[in-house]
């Protein structure tokens, strides 16, 4: 029988929660602290320059031959003179009005092409065949067909920007639009959204990574094409903007202003990574919290 007693009954006991600790204000030093790591990271990127521009000078000075390896106090003073004369600019705006175009157009074309892939799914078997074609074909490689197309002009530049830019953004924009979870599409149909206003307030914000990377990545391609297909018309026309500046420069023997036009292309790379593609993800994709 007292193994079908009742347990004892025991007294409920009520702990009362502590009160809230509130959180101390930021205070300057540690408003500092946060800062400290940016600031950091500018003088680690300045610091590898400085390291290889000393690198550089070292082995101009070892091999002492100004027309094979100028020094980069020299490069640095040709670059100088050509953005104080006016020069280097001139070439600049010339390269920048035809990558404008052709960029914008083929950013258009890559739009439509993802439009197709994802509406229909021969739209998609279409332009995954037209992107495993064309994608690995060098741009520059079109430019013959260019010339006989379009003629030696701008048309001819147009052309292969347009192709270097197109395949790499449809396939991340593809790629990021089929990777928006079916709950996001869902949630989107449950607040009314349809057709347009689904895509643009839905699928492409959350696709927004994807073609940040290939307007990043068909940026990088349009620029040194251009310079390339610059160089091209340089022989053939004599026509072109920083690439038939630094072809000039070569036929003239002047190694100092090649350097100075490569360093060019490369500053210019580098302020559109920077100033254009980091706003972009930091106003977007990482102050929304899609990326880190």
């Amino acid at each position: 029988m007292n193994a079908f007693r009742a347990p004892p009954i025991r007294p409920e006991v009520e702990l009362a929660l502590a009160a809230p600790v509130p959180a101390a204000a930021p205070t300057q030093q540690g408003a500092a602290a946060t800062r400290v790591p940016a600031n950091l990271a500018w003088l680690r990127k300045a610091g590898i320059l400085l390291v290889l521009a000393i690198v550089w000078e070292a082995l101009a000075r070892w091999f002492d031959n100004e027309l094979l390896l100028p020094t980069a106090w020299h490069t640095a003073q040709a670059l100088c003179e050509g953005l104080v004369s006016g020069e280097l600019p001139g070439y600049v705006a010339v390269s920048f009005a035809v990558l404008t175009q052709g960029y914008l157009m083929g950013i258009g074309a890559a739009f439509l092409l993802t439009w197709l892939a994802v509406s229909h799914r021969i739209g998609r078997e279409l332009i995954e065949t037209l992107t495993s074609m064309f994608n690995p074909l060098p741009a520059i490689a079109l430019l013959p067909i260019a010339l006989l197309w379009f003629g030696l002009g701008k048309g001819s530049l147009v052309m292969v920007l347009m192709h270097s830019v197109m395949w790499p953004l449809t396939l991340n924009a593809c790629a990021g639009f089929r990777a928006v979870p079916e709950t996001l599409r869902m949630a989107g149909r449950n607040y009314g959204l349809t057709g347009l206003r689904l895509v643009l307030q839905i699928l492409i914000p959350a696709a927004l990574p994807a073609i940040l990377s290939g307007l990043k990545i068909g940026w990088a391609f349009a620029w040194r094409t251009l310079i390339a297909a610059e160089l091209v018309f340089g022989t053939t026309s004599g026509k072109g903007g920083l690439g038939w500046y630094i072809f000039q420069s070569r036929n003239e023997l002047f190694t100092d202003k090649v350097f100075a036009g490569l360093a060019m292309v490369i500053i210019i790379g580098l302020a559109v990574e920077h100033l254009v593609f980091h706003t972009l993800e930091r106003v977007t994709v990482r102050r929304w919290g899609m990326e880190r």
